[in-house]
C-alpha cells in the first residue's frame, strides 16, 4: 500500500479550521494489463471514516485482482462540496495516471459504506464539481463519474422519515440541510446516465433504514440502469466484510462476480 497526495498544491473548498487529509491510500494488484478499480470510501455519518471498511475492503478486492484505493476524504465540520470534490479528485487520478499504473480507465467503480455510500451515490448522479473551476488543473478537467456503484447499507437519503438527517447536517450544514435535504437525497438525483449500481442491505438495519435501499433501487428501475440489490434478512449497521456472520459474508464476492461482469460485458 501506498499513499498518494489528491493534490499537489492548492486544495479547493479549503477549510483552514478543518482537518484535509488530502491523501488516497492505493492497494493496487502487480499486473502488467489493465485491471479494473474501485475507489473505496468508507462511512462514519460525514464525521470520521470508518477503519474496518477502508483496508480490509481493499485487500479482498486485491484477492479478486482489482486494484482498490481508499480515500480519505473531508468530513465535518468540513461541508459540501469538499468530500465529493476529494472522491472525484480519486476518480480522475486513476483515469489520468491509467497506465502508469496498470488501471483499466473505463472500470473503475466507487464502493461506500452508510454515509460513504451516500458519496459514492454522489459520485454516480451529481455534477463534477471540479472541472468548472477558475483554478482547476488539467486534472480536474478528466470525467469524474464512475462506471459502476456500490451502496452498501448506504444513506443515500437525508429526508426526516426514511433517511438519516445527521449525515446530511454533517455532509451540508444545519442550515442548508434544512433547505437542501431534498436535492441531495440521491434518488431524486437518479437520471438515464447513472452507472451500473450493486446494492446490499440488512432488513432489520436499525441506523439506516433499507426503505432507502429499496427506493434507490425503484428510482435505478424506473430509469432503466442495471442494478443487482441483496437484501439480508437480519444484522446490525456497519458490518464492513461482515466476516462473523455466514450468509452476509457472502456480499463481497457477489459484488466482485458483479465487478468482473461488468467488465466482460464491455459496460
Amino acid at each position: 500500500m501506498k499513499t498518494i497526495k489528491l493534490w499537489e498544491n492548492d486544495i479547493p473548498y479549503l477549510n483552514p479550521e478543518a482537518d484535509t487529509p488530502n491523501s488516497m491510500d492505493c492497494y493496487f494488484v502487480e499486473t502488467w494489463l489493465p485491471a479494473p478499480c474501485v475507489v473505496i470510501l468508507p462511512g462514519g455519518g460525514y464525521s470520521h471514516r470508518a477503519p474496518h471498511e477502508g483496508g480490509p475492503i481493499a485487500e479482498y478486492f486485491n484477492s479478486r485482482g482489482i486494484h482498490a484505493v481508499v480515500v480519505n476524504y473531508r468530513v465535518a465540520p468540513n461541508r459540501y462540496p469538499a468530500s465529493l470534490a476529494d472522491a472525484q479528485r480519486a476518480i480522475k487520478l486513476l483515469r489520468a495516471n491509467a497506465k502508469a499504473w496498470a488501471v483499466d480507465p473505463n472500470h473503475i467503480f466507487t464502493l461506500g459504506f452508510s454515509a460513504g455510500g451516500h458519496l459514492s451515490a454522489c459520485c454516480a448522479t451529481l455534477d463534477d464539481v471540479l472541472a468548472d473551476r477558475e483554478d482547476a488543473d488539467e486534472i480536474d478537467k478528466i470525467p469524474a463519474k464512475p462506471n459502476g456503484c456500490v451502496l452498501c447499507y448506504a444513506c443515500v437519503s437525508f429526508d426526516r422519515e426514511y433517511g438519516h438527517f445527521g449525515c446530511g447536517v454533517n455532509f451540508l450544514g444545519a442550515e442548508r440541510a434544512e433547505k437542501e435535504s431534498v436535492y441531495f437525497s440521491l434518488e431524486n438525483r437518479v437520471a438515464d446516465d447513472t452507472p451500473p449500481t450493486f446494492i446490499w442491505h440488512t432488513s432489520d438495519d436499525n441506523v439506516v433504514n433499507v426503505i432507502q435501499a429499496m427506493r434507490y433501487g425503484e428510482a435505478l428501475r424506473r430509469h432503466g440502469i442495471p442494478f443487482e440489490m441483496h437484501v439480508y434478512p437480519n444484522g446490525p449497521h456497519g458490518l464492513g466484510l461482515a466476516p462473523d456472520i455466514v450468509d452476509i459474508s457472502t456480499w463481497p464476492k457477489h459484488c466482485a462476480d458483479w465487478m468482473i461482469r461488468q467488465l466482460r460485458a464491455g459496460k
